[in-house]
């Protein structure tokens, strides 16, 4: 088999990957403790109903209003292999979410990377490997604004706009659309009811759809990617479990 052929695949996957992990705000913004409850999400990965692998996405109460986000997942095609890690702290007072340290690590095919992040409220910094420093202006890291998409889709929210650090340390802006109430969905997991949301990326190929569960709390349970009008790749939840969190 074509060995640059199977190496195209890999980057696309890599790709959703990183969608999910994108899919992937304010410091200030409003929560309420009924609502933010520790969950073990488990993910299958598809291209084309070919499965290439599983994702982990987990949220745990470490006590003394801190929190522990984590996202975890292998895939592999062939000889090739990519695995990743993702890991937010972060504390949970007074209704508000704030960051204080991210890590971010890759390995497998192509070149490995790492990054760790700190966020100083005193100083108003965000500090990246030790090595630079941005002046922090409200964003999140990569993972932490998907605990307000849950709470906004419940509220009925059509429209969202998120600023936060990515994975690379790099500052971005996603928009979000809802594209319909529910749509019926057969996932891994059984049959579920989910919110459709768009990515949306002006002057891009590349689409991202999301759908989120009402009857799981608005819990992320398929991410699917294309690009140019092809299927780059489906995430679908295939175990969910949660708990409500004790401070």
């Amino acid at each position: 088999m074509d060995r640059n052929f199977h190496k195209t695949d890999m980057r696309l996957i890599k790709c959703l990957l990183s969608g999910i992990l994108l899919f992937c705000f304010n410091l200030g913004v409003s929560l309420h403790a009924a609502e933010l409850t520790e969950f073990d999400a488990h993910y299958k990965a598809f291209r084309y109903g070919k499965e290439l692998g599983t994702a982990e996405l987990k949220l745990e109460s470490l006590g003394r209003e801190r929190f522990r986000l984590s996202y975890q997942s292998k895939v592999s095609m062939f000889f090739l292999s990519d695995k990743r890690s993702e890991v937010s702290l972060f504390s949970y007072s007074d209704d508000k979410i704030i960051p204080f340290k991210y890590n971010y690590e890759r390995t497998g095919f192509g070149s490995d990377k790492s990054l760790v992040v700190q966020f100083d409220r005193q100083k108003n910094a965000i500090n990246i490997n030790n090595e630079s420093s941005l002046q922090w202006k409200n964003e999140l890291d990569n993972q932490l604004y998907r605990l307000d998409i849950q709470l906004q889709l419940a509220e009925g929210k059509k429209e969202l706009q998120y600023n936060l650090l990515n994975y690379r340390g790099e500052l971005r802006q996603y928009n979000l659309v809802v594209m319909s109430s529910t749509e019926q969905l057969s996932l891994p997991y059984g049959m579920l009811e989910g919110v459709k949301v768009k990515i949306v990326r002006p002057n891009s190929t590349r689409e991202t759809y999301a759908w989120f569960a009402p009857s799981l709390n608005y819990q992320l349970v398929r991410l699917k990617q294309l690009k140019d009008g092809e299927e780059q790749g489906d995430i679908q939840l295939s175990a969910f479990s949660s708990v409500s969190s004790t401070n």
